[in-house]
């Protein structure tokens, strides 16, 4: 770490100081490779994706993580999809054309020849219908229906057209709902079969692959949809396999078992410029964004000096420095550079001011400091970053307990749903969100009436709801990012946030192989391309 990113008589902390291997990776790589009921043959023209998580449901609108998404984006189509990397440009997928009547009305108008599987015939303007309507359904609860949340009515003209009819202009509906997993379309008549209520079976695949088979915690495999008349599916199957452990994944590849993974930011820097036997290492810049989150309705923590101290105390460059070896720069906010509304810096200055810091805890009535828990998933990573933060906090006098907790325990901590009372107990936590190319879907998690579903801090602003309104509605970039960096200034003034990294994908790849990219830094394997 540089000289820039120490802080006043501070230590220098290096990932490799606090990094520790998981013991347990081998054994996983071992029960990995011995799955029964999987060819792990490099022929036959199957394309092999490590995913993180398995499937919850076949319903990417009701989906919980990004395999959802991957796989609702190869067996069903929206109207329109986002381009590959960071051009933010969408093109036609399941439309012909689309065409902006006026800021409240899109006429949309579908290719022919988009069958469903099962039998359930040709996609047509009432599925379209159905599948937005669908989504903004109060009796269908879906956790997403915000982005829809302009949706009036979709009127169908004809087979193949109609008109989506807006309560009032909705800037993020060109980038997050038509192009995202609420935008997909399902067949009307085959999701009436299930009170529309999907689950483990897709029902009617419509995309370029239909599933195949799912074996749970195995292997989701789709193979090539017979149905489907547009760009021909480059592969006859794809696999899909649940590894949680980045380094079980590194090794499964290593070892030519799968095609394309995501990798740590440590396991890239430890190949330095040179990639595995016929592979190539790969980094793209992602909409992940991480931060420190300190619930202001904790009792040790509604003092907003200690909140402040907190914020203080933490020197976000040496965070950056030991969880991502210095390939990242500091956040400056939930928005991420390229978007509206991103912020050139932050308030705070990412340098920790520990001085500083003692100060307020003094003043908060802490001179001889305070001790708080700090919880985080159990992933070498997010641990590094809570360690670094544990040791600059205790500079400061604030004695950290770290929490590592399992992804099932982590992902219900601030739920009141889930945990009714006890959800308060959450006094620090290390959190990373992905968003969609518009600050609209980064912003609508920290708004009152997310407190207690994804809102763990608990902070809640009048002007901050009011603004996020507004913003969705304006049409004009200018202003729209003027009140986007507003909502950022009320949120890291409130002592909630102390933002830390925008964080880039890092990945293997066979040179075989030419992956394709979302703008939010998802793999679109509908799309990878055969070299």
């Amino acid at each position: 770490m540089s000289d820039q990113g120490k802080s006043k008589n501070s230590p220098v902390f290096t990932r490799r100081k606090f990094l520790k291997t998981s013991s347990a990776s081998a054994a996983a790589l071992m029960a990995f490779c011995a799955l029964p009921g999987v060819s792990w043959s490099v022929e036959n023209n199957i394309l092999k994706v490590r995913t993180p998580f398995d499937i919850a449901t076949f319903d990417p609108a009701f989906g919980s993580g990004p395999i959802e998404l991957m796989v609702g984006s190869c067996i069903f189509n929206n109207l329109i999809t986002l381009e590959k990397e960071k051009s933010w440009v969408w093109k036609l997928e399941a439309a012909e054309s689309m065409k902006q009547l006026d800021p409240k009305r899109i006429e949309f108008r579908l290719m022919r020849g988009i069958m469903f599987t099962n039998g359930y015939g040709e996609m047509t303007a009432e599925d379209v219908k159905y599948s937005f309507h669908r989504i903004i359904d109060p009796k269908m609860k879906n956790p997403y229906a915000g982005d829809w949340a302009m949706l009036d009515h979709v009127e169908v003209k004809s087979k193949y057209v109609g008109i989506i009819h807006l309560k009032q202009a909705f800037a993020p509906l060109w980038n997050i709902g038509l192009p995202g997993p609420t935008g997909l379309i399902y067949s009307k008549k085959a999701m009436e079969t299930v009170d529309g209520k999907m689950t483990v079976d897709p029902l009617a695949c419509s995309g370029p692959y239909e599933l195949k088979e799912w074996k749970p915690k195995q292997v989701i495999a789709l193979k090539k949809n017979k149905l489907w008349k547009g760009d021909k599916a480059q592969f006859d199957e794809i696999q899909l396999f649940p590894i949680a452990s980045d380094s079980t994944a590194q090794a499964a590849f290593e070892s030519g078992d799968i095609d394309f993974t995501v990798i740590s930011a440590s396991a890239y820097q430890s190949y330095g410029n040179k990639a595995p036997k016929n592979a190539r290492l790969l980094q793209y810049d992602s909409l992940f964004y991480s931060w420190l989150g300190i619930n202001m309705e904790n009792p040790m923590l509604t003092d907003i000096r200690v909140r402040k101290a907190i914020q203080m105390a933490v020197d976000v460059n040496a965070v950056v420095e030991a969880a991502y070896f210095g390939l990242t720069k500091p956040a400056t906010g939930a928005i991420p550079p390229g978007l509206i509304g991103h912020r050139g810096k932050s308030i705070i200055p990412p340098e920790g001011d520990i001085a500083g810091a003692k100060a307020l805890l003094a003043e908060a009535g802490y001179p001889n400091g305070i001790e708080l828990h700090l919880a985080c998933l159990n992933n070498p990573g997010v641990v590094a970053q809570a360690q670094v933060i544990q040791a600059f906090l205790g500079m400061a006098g604030i004695r950290i307990l770290i929490d590592q907790l399992d992804p099932g325990t982590f992902w219900v901590l601030g739920s009141d749903a889930s945990l009714g009372e006890k959800a308060n107990d959450v006094q620090l936590y290390l959190q990373r969100f992905s968003t969609f190319p518009d600050p609209s879907f980064a912003m609508q998690w920290f708004t009152s009436d997310q407190v207690g579903v994804w809102n763990w801090e608990r902070h809640r602003s009048a002007e901050f709801d009011k603004l996020n309104k507004q913003a969705s509605e304006e049409t004009d970039p200018a202003k729209r990012d003027k009140m986007y960096k507003r909502m950022q200034d009320i949120m890291e003034l409130s002592g909630c946030y102390q933002f830390l990294a925008y964080e880039p994908i890092f990945a293997l790849c066979r040179n075989t192989l030419d992956p394709q990219m979302r703008p939010d830094g998802y793999p679109a394997v509908r799309y990878f391309q055969k070299t």
